[in-house]
């Protein structure tokens, strides 16, 4: 196994991010359903995955689109940090 290949799993987190919306209820009860963890847990599983060279090579919209996301909610929480300290 190359180290940019992805686990199965790591392959069904993603093709659970491109239809995740699919499913009935939150997002988090879809992940629970789905995967049998927490949003907590998937979340970081899925944070890791995302900066994997596999991930990219695998889906390169999708993975692109959720770290453009995630430096969105960065860039979002830096704000509010500097503006309740300033």
């Amino acid at each position: 196994m190359s180290s940019h290949s992805l686990s199965e799993r790591d392959r069904e987190v993603l093709a659970f991010e491109r239809r995740w919306w699919k499913y009935a209820g939150t997002k988090d009860s879809a992940v629970r359903t789905a995967f049998d963890i927490g949003a907590g847990e998937y979340y970081q599983h899925l944070n890791r995955l995302i900066d994997h060279p596999g991930a990219h090579s695998h889906d390169p919209l999708l993975v692109r689109r959720l770290r453009r996301q995630r430096a969105q909610r960065q860039l979002r929480r830096s704000s509010a940090r500097r503006s309740e300290a300033g």
